[in-house]
């Protein structure tokens, strides 16, 4: 049975997807050795086929495994020889925890240790079986490569999970292939990602052949296909895009503590330095603001917001509305505040449709309730906002900020 075609196939889509040439040779190996047993051997056969790579031939042989009576359960009398056991639940004992004794895999040490006492148990006996028929051939080389292709897909798939796996949560670059129901196909190289509508930048539009950059959300193995999942609004998206224009995130100088995201329009980022010598806002931003503006090239018209991260509440809080100036901040109850500013401010500290505010919430995890100081009473409509989950990323003020602290920090201030 001549099989150089179906290996030379098998080989180009290996090559195609990256396969090692020894997994091909093992698959092909693997589908024929089922096509002969399906034809020619009994349940519980194995049987093992070797591919000459020079001639095409291949060779079957059975395998049978040395055992005793302490390696496998010794079938009582009444039992199907070659089908299932018969034997009712309650002639069951701890000894068939091991493996059935099977005369189509096994060969008992006590019938051959005369004939061949060099083996022991555990050693394999293999034997070399008929050639099959003519027909056979074309059969088995049809099988065969229907399961070679379908081994292969999922090698690759395997593979593919494999190394994007270890990629989640990082920034991958890619090329836009199509559309379908709004969701955008991404080639990745070996694999295709996906970005749902949900998941894109609002008021960005993209075209087939765009390189872009994307967050992997996940890597999921499903029955058919590897399917990675992309982002280009999730807030990490932009904590990745900085750590790869500042150096100093890397070597631990500076950290970014907090991120509020309204993708496509603007976002607010807490950084810190934990080296009193070095300006975490400026390094964010750049000489001449290169870095920003690199971050910026990549998501477009986002307006990004960089800010001061502290420990202190009062502060943290004043940052976060930037660029409104806070004249006071009164604490609530359950993470509530009351920031005061004047009149002159009271619109950039809200912002457009609330959004300043709104992102301030999310950034620092408290409720806040902008209000003016001339007018310390009058809840002013969209002033205020809490927290929304969505909008947050690895926002660390949550467990930072202590509220009694905070607390006693304004009856202090109060006295």
């Amino acid at each position: 049975m001549n099989l150089k075609e179906l290996v030379k196939v098998a080989e180009q889509i290996a090559s195609e997807k990256n396969i090692q040439p020894e997994t091909v040779i093992e698959v092909v190996e693997n589908s024929l050795a089922a096509a002969y047993r399906k034809e020619y051997g009994y349940k519980g056969m194995i049987i093992r086929a070797k591919l000459d790579l020079k001639s095409g031939d291949v060779l079957f042989e059975s395998v049978k495994t040395v055992v005793d009576e302490n390696t496998v359960r010794i079938p009582i009398e009444g039992e199907e020889e070659h089908g299932e056991e018969v034997r009712p639940k309650e002639a069951y004992a701890e000894e068939d925890i091991l493996p059935r004794y099977n005369p189509e895999r096994h060969i008992l040490i006590k019938d051959i240790e005369t004939e061949k006492p060099e083996l022991k148990v555990g050693d394999e006996i293999v034997e070399s079986l008929p050639a099959p028929q003519a027909e056979f051939g074309r059969i088995a080389a049809q099988t065969a490569k229907q399961n070679i292709l379908q081994r292969l897909r999922e090698i690759e798939r395997s593979s593919i999970v494999l190394e994007f796996k270890g990629r989640e949560e990082t920034i991958v670059s890619g090329i836009v292939r199509r559309f379908e129901r709004g969701n955008v196909y991404i080639d990745l190289g070996r694999a295709e990602g996906i970005m749902w509508s949900n998941e894109s930048i609002t008021g960005e539009h993209y075209k087939i052949g765009d390189r872009l950059k994307f967050y992997v959300i996940a890597v999921q193995e499903g029955a058919r296909f590897a399917q990675i999942v992309l982002s280009r609004n999730h807030p990490k998206f932009l904590s990745k895009l900085f750590e790869s224009e500042v150096p100093e995130i890397s070597d631990g100088t500076v950290e970014i503590k907090g991120i509020a995201r309204e993708a496509g329009s603007r976002s607010k980022i807490a950084v810190y330095s934990n080296d009193e010598n070095v300006d975490a806002v400026g390094s964010f931003v750049g000489q001449r603001g290169t870095r920003v503006m690199a971050v910026n090239n990549e998501i477009g018209q986002e307006k990004i917001d960089i800010i001061e991260w502290s420990n202190d509440p009062e502060e943290y809080i004043s940052h976060s509305l930037s660029p409104a100036k806070v004249s006071r901040i009164e604490l609530g109850e359950r993470r509530e505040v009351k920031v005061f500013v004047l009149e002159d401010q009271l619109s950039l500290a809200i912002g457009r449709g609330g959004q300043n505010v709104r992102l301030a919430a999310n950034l620092t995890g408290f409720k806040i309730d902008v209000r003016s100081e001339q007018n310390p009473e009058e809840v002013i409509n969209g002033g205020i906002a809490e927290k929304n989950d969505e909008l947050v990323g690895n926002n660390e003020i949550i467990e930072n900020i202590d509220t009694e602290e905070m607390k006693e920090k304004n009856i202090e201030e109060n006295n």
